[in-house]
């Protein structure tokens, strides 16, 4: 059984962090005449988005300042923001989201709605355990959309498997080889929370994600919580 594990050196860096896990198992993640209910989320995600951006400048706003302050606290590529900032920034110029496949659809419909950064990978396409913890240097790592190697940094935060990188500067740019597809049959999807008054909205954007998988896609999905005291679950 794969597990997902984070190791010492995160949780030095960030002894508060929680990390939400549902393990998503029998999926049938196609489009079935259907993708129009799909827009139709993610759109309703965008509006919801918006009533985060309350401050006239972009970086002003608190669930964008709190991540540019962790990315400060570890070694990443120029420009890497997290995964929620680039959502936001995007839809703040009214430049919508497209449909990819319907657990993206899902997770980033979600994502919007409640202002957190959530992520996915097909759990059959890991190898071995998943891993949070500091990169080496020497993982190689291929982003989605692209055929060339470029390994995180030494000291980059990384989610990895035994194959390389998975995820690279936490929350920034995932793997093509683990992405979610049409093919996807068993998936993780993550929530990562530093804002620890947000507790109560982690759980929210976790059951909504239970909910709409489970509903529009089959199969059935278990949520877990990591933290300093659950460093690991199974997956």
């Amino acid at each position: 059984m794969k597990k997902i594990i984070c190791r010492d050196d995160f949780w030095e860096m960030f002894p508060d962090c929680k990390i939400g896990i549902v393990v998503c198992k029998g999926i049938d993640n196609v489009y079935k005449e259907n993708e129009a209910e799909y827009e139709a989320l993610i759109r309703e995600g965008e509006k919801r988005a918006l009533t985060f951006l309350t401050e006239e400048n972009f970086t002003d706003n608190k669930v964008i300042k709190v991540w540019r302050e962790t990315y400060m606290k570890f070694k990443t590529k120029k420009g890497a923001r997290c995964s929620i900032e680039a959502l936001m920034k995007r839809i703040s110029k009214e430049n919508h989201l497209g449909t990819i496949n319907p657990i993206v659809d899902i997770y980033n419909s979600v994502s919007l709605s409640h202002a957190m950064p959530c992520g996915g990978e097909d759990i059959d396409c890991m190898e071995g355990d998943l891993l949070l913890t500091k990169a080496t240097g020497a993982e190689p790592f291929q982003v989605i959309g692209s055929d060339k190697n470029e390994p995180p940094y030494p000291e980059e935060l990384v989610y990895k498997d035994e194959a390389g990188a998975v995820c690279r500067c936490w929350t920034w740019r995932e793997a093509e080889r683990t992405m979610l597809t049409e093919k996807t049959k068993n998936a993780m999807l993550c929530c990562e929370l530093v804002d620890t008054d947000r507790y109560e909205e982690l759980m929210e954007v976790l059951e909504d994600l239970k909910r709409e998988v489970e509903e529009r896609l089959g199969g059935q999905c278990e949520i877990k919580i990591l933290d300093r005291e659950h460093k690991e679950a199974e997956l």
